[in-house]
């Protein structure tokens, strides 16, 4: 009578950790859209004839400091070169303040960038999107599009695999 009891409970546990467990899909392209005047679709095509620019070796590092994986031979495109088409819904340019970026991957992981910390400190000219990740490029990758800031103290937390989306949002709105 245990046996069929203990058998269940290893099925029921088994179930509800692969239904927990998300599955990254890669990305094959890169759309930015929310309150701007007109959304943006990057493909992989587009992203690799930009000139990438070089970055030294990365240690990922988890919220506390365990550090996860190395990065090596790493190139990227600056992420202030993909939003500078962009064409902000406000009046005036003080309102630039309330705008956020919203960074989503293909199995919902989110994180988020100000408008200020992309384009008002150093931080900005920091976070890229990767085009070679030790040394192969993106398209040949499990992980594409790849969202990444250098500056962050341990940068696990907003390193995005497979990103699919940029929504830029205004607080309020």
């Amino acid at each position: 009578m245990k046996r069929p009891f203990v058998l269940s409970l290893a099925f029921v546990v088994i179930l509800i950790n692969a239904s927990a467990q998300k599955t990254l899909v890669p990305s094959d392209s890169l759309r930015i859209w929310g309150e701007i005047e007109k959304a943006i679709t990057y493909d992989l095509e587009d992203l690799l004839k930009i000139k990438p620019t070089p970055l030294p070796d990365q240690i990922i590092a988890n919220h506390n400091g365990e550090i996860k994986d190395t990065l090596t031979d790493l190139a990227g495109i600056g992420i202030q070169h993909l939003l500078e088409p962009i064409v902000y819904r406000n009046e005036k340019p003080k309102y630039l303040n309330e705008f956020y970026f919203v960074f989503e991957a293909t199995d919902g992981y989110r994180v988020v960038f100000s408008w200020n910390e992309l384009f008002n400190t150093d931080i900005g000219q920091q976070v890229f999107i990767l085009t070679t990740i030790d040394g192969q490029p993106i398209q040949t990758l499990d992980q594409r599009i790849v969202v990444f800031s250098t500056a962050d103290t341990n940068k696990g937390r907003r390193y995005v695999k497979c990103l699919q989306s940029i929504e830029v949002k205004r607080v309020g709105h």
